[in-house]
């Protein structure tokens, strides 16, 4: 009988075979669905045996630098396991992770793999008021976090065991370190069937209160072979994804992908973004492949990219749609061509530019191995629209789709409804299949009864020099109901004021149509999640509002 991990590499393997062939990876790919699986045991431990290739490299601000194995991380989680075990932990407790980018994160995280512990991962940028609502709705039995955000419990209620990394915080705390004394003899006290709960993903919430995604000892650790095909990771690479803690896509492409290739995971730790010093890095370690979100990509090509000596391989792009004008400098600095890729916290990448396959500009590519994409007609609901809500065919459900939103039933119906799962984004699709993000579904709106897409507009912003970052909402106006406003934030050299709202107004009347372009602007930073995601609710509330430090286009003609 073909065992779980044969299962499992038989798929990996067609898809690494396969890596730059997206027709035969696309028609051929089946997911392996093993009844039982559990990924820490059934995958890393068995690549790490024996293994001493590097599995993770940490480098600090300092200099100071981490580098661990495949087989000592496997030991070291085995010690984590069997430490916690003794602590209480058992199978499908609730475990709070609140970890920076250190070695306890990722020995954490497979150590409660083993135990068929269920984990919630949260960034260290969380206060006491999101904690609280954590650690209550996600009904949690124990906590790992930071010595240095210890304090922040104080106010947090609740019958949970307290674990620290770090100096000793003292009172009920527990030191994390005593876990580095346990056996490594680890045994499993039972299976691990494929659709235990695993992850509790509370999402970045940029227009509501956070929901609560569940995922399962297979949706996301298979789910993200996915992923592993979109970035084109392969064996021996050297990964580097810069992604907070945290979030659903630090264990995309920091834990899942990378080692789904058995590739290395690369980081480098810094209080600021410092351009020119991760270059750098990137050079020393050798990094082959690189994803980041579009806020890094901005702010990278407003430094020199002819630093970077060697550039990765592969270099790709999520969080947010990225513009045509940023892959256009990346590619003339560096040669190689930034591929979007588009999924969620609820998936692995659902839709994305593959190795080796024409790239149309503008577009996030095609629907990944393992997904049945439809894009749903925005009146009758029906698949087949031209343009129309992204969502998945369930008929054919992907195993990298989230169970459904843990304690929310009627919000997992509205999402599942009619036999789709609607991501709640509006796409666009060309004959030949290349699907083009238009913008969330509340995000769109009407001027002059045409529709605009946000996205567009900001990317046409983004051409000017003048312009690091946009963000366009509806503002009210009495003739066409609403037009067009951008908040921007100006790249170096270039100050906030009427001469440059001119020059920017100048700008969106070249590049775009009369019914499209900016009617009006403001400066100013961008209100952001602590994931990094633009809080359109915030500017569209500010807007309706009014403000003093609005320019109008009529005012500069």
């Amino acid at each position: 009988m073909t065992t779980a991990t044969e299962q499992f590499r038989r798929a990996r393997d067609f898809l690494l075979e396969h890596r730059e062939d997206y027709a035969t990876a696309y028609r051929d790919f089946a997911w392996p669905r093993p009844g039982r699986f559990n990924w820490a045991l059934d995958w890393f431990d068995v690549i790490a045996d024996g293994n001493d290739r590097t599995a993770l490299h940490l480098v600090e601000e300092d200099g100071g630098e981490t580098r661990l194995s495949f087989a000592e991380l496997s030991r070291r989680s085995d010690r984590v396991a069997n430490w916690l075990r003794e602590r209480g932990v058992a199978a499908e407790d609730r475990v709070l992770v609140m970890l920076g980018n250190q070695a306890e994160l990722w020995e954490t995280a497979l150590a409660a793999m083993k135990l068929r512990a269920v984990v919630i991962p949260a960034t260290p940028l969380l206060g006491p008021a999101d904690l609280r609502d954590r650690v209550d709705r996600g009904r949690v039995r124990h906590v790992v976090v930071r010595s240095a955000d210890a304090a922040k419990f104080d106010e947090v209620p609740g019958d949970y065991t307290r674990i620290a990394v770090g100096e000793e915080p003292g009172g009920d705390w527990l030191p994390y370190a005593d876990a580095h004394g346990a056996s490594d003899a680890f045994a499993a006290d039972g299976p691990t069937l494929a659709d235990d709960p695993l992850m509790l993903y509370f999402t970045s919430g940029t227009t509501a209160r956070p929901k609560l995604v569940e995922h399962t000892h297979t949706s996301y650790p298979i789910g993200h072979l996915a992923t592993m095909y979109w970035i084109g990771l392969r064996p021996g690479d050297v990964h580097l994804n810069i992604s907070s803690p945290g979030w659903a896509k630090h264990a995309w492409s920091n834990l899942f992908a990378p080692w789904n290739a058995e590739a290395t995971v690369f980081l480098h730790n810094y209080t600021r973004f410092d351009a020119p010093r991760l270059m750098t890095e990137m050079d020393r370690a050798g990094v082959t492949t690189f994803c980041a979100p579009p806020t890094v990509w901005r702010m990278l090509i407003q430094s020199d990219l002819g630093r970077l000596r060697t550039p990765p391989r592969e270099v790709v792009a999520a969080g947010e749609p990225l513009n045509p004008e940023v892959i256009e400098q990346v590619r003339r600095a560096w040669g190689v061509t930034i591929r979007d890729g588009f999924g969620q916290t609820e998936t692995a990448v659902q839709v994305s530019n593959s190795p080796g396959q024409v790239l149309k500009t503008g577009s996030m590519g095609r629907p990944s191995p393992g997904y049945r994409v439809e894009l749903l007609h925005p009146v009758s609901g029906a698949p087949g629209a031209t343009e129309g809500e992204i969502a998945l065919d369930l008929s054919e459900r992907p195993v990298g789709l989230m169970t459904g939103y843990h304690g929310d039933p009627d919000r997992t119906a509205e999402a599942m409804a009619g036999g789709y799962y609607r991501t709640g984004d509006i796409g666009s699709r060309d004959e030949d299949g290349y699907i083009t993000y238009v913008g969330r579904a509340d995000d769109v709106f009407k001027a002059s009864d045409y529709k605009i897409s946000p996205f567009e507009l900001e990317s046409a912003l983004l051409e000017h020099e003048a312009v690091a970052e946009a963000a366009v909402v509806p503002a009210p106006d009495a003739l066409r109901l609403a037009v067009p406003k951008a908040y921007v934030v100006l790249a170096d050299g270039w100050e906030p004021g009427p001469d440059t709202a001119k020059v920017i107004f100048e700008h969106s009347r070249e590049v775009l149509a009369p019914y499209k372009r900016v009617r009006r602007l403001e400066f100013g930073e961008l209100p952001k999640t602590v994931s990094g995601k633009i809080r359109r609710i915030e500017l569209r509330e500010a807007t309706a509002a009014g403000s003093t430090a609005e320019y109008r286009e009529e005012d500069f003609r």
